[in-house]
């Protein structure tokens, strides 16, 4: 004969192994889902508004249905952030030009999970990189979480938003730059590239020339249509991006996104002419 006890023990090892399936049904429908969204709208990223579908990478959400998902687990494997707070400056317009396209150009991002170096292209992107820049020189980017990160569909980590909700701006946009550069072939954004979010919706020309302060670095070579500004290459830091990707991603209801699992906040930004 069963005693009470066996059989309370058996009635909760049934609960929670339909526990477990259901997770694992919603974890399933969502990983189909994240796929048919990341291709279908790619990265609305916001200058603005919303990033990604919010990188909508523009207006949107790349959100995984956070029903009943199990928190990650795994450790962080980023430090952390140094004492600080985020920037709360913006402007009316955009910075007077003051890059030299005839220049090199290098950004340093001194992040909690290490740090990661960028060649920016001055010549193919001087709006960019001369907005990117003086942020930098402002201390814009400091004390700053890199809020979304997506691994599945495309591979991207973004950053550049102060109030790491993916709605932060500094006040102005700037235009549309290089997007017929020839790296970008076959509708593909090659693992190592640096690029502008926008609040482009894929119809309205009122949507474009949104570029802001959020970028995304690309971290695995992903499928988007060109209409995000790249403006330069990762030289140094890819083991870290990777370190970020592989300890995963979890949904922040908050803001409608996918966020990374590590603590990936900026310490520090610098740009140095060379």
């Amino acid at each position: 004969m069963v005693s009470k006890d066996q059989r309370r023990r058996q009635l909760a090892r049934e609960k929670f192994e339909r526990q477990q399936q259901r997770r694992s049904a919603a974890r399933r429908k969502t990983k189909r889902r994240n796929v048919v969204i990341a291709s279908a709208v790619a990265v609305a990223l916001a200058a603005g508004g919303a990033v990604w579908a919010s990188v909508g990478l523009a207006g949107g959400t790349s959100d995984r249905a956070a029903a009943d998902e199990a928190p990650s687990k795994a450790p962080d494997p980023c430090d952390r952030p140094a004492k600080g707070t985020p920037s709360a400056k913006t402007w009316k317009k955009e910075p007077a030009m003051t890059v030299d396209t005839s220049a090199a150009y290098t950004a340093k991002l001194a992040t909690t999970c290490g740090t990661i170096t960028l060649k920016l292209d001055a010549g193919k992107a001087p709006h960019t990189v001369n907005s990117f820049a003086f942020l930098a020189a402002q201390g814009y980017f400091d004390h700053s979480k890199c809020h979304r990160l997506v691994d599945e569909g495309i591979h991207v980590l973004q950053c550049g938003d102060p109030k790491g909700t993916g709605q932060g701006t500094p006040g102005y946009t700037i235009p549309d730059e290089n997007l017929k550069d020839s790296r970008l072939k076959g509708g593909v954004y090659p693992a190592g590239t640096v690029a502008m979010a926008n609040r482009y919706d894929g119809k309205s020309k009122e949507t474009r020339n949104t570029g802001g302060s959020q970028f995304f670095l690309v971290y695995q070579d992903s499928k988007l249509p060109p209409d995000y500004t790249p403006f330069g290459t990762i030289t140094g830091g890819m083991d870290v991006l990777r370190k970020i990707a592989d300890a995963g991603s979890r949904t922040d209801r908050s803001i409608g996104a996918t966020v990374p699992n590590a603590t990936v906040v900026i310490n520090r930004a610098t740009v140095t002419k060379s």
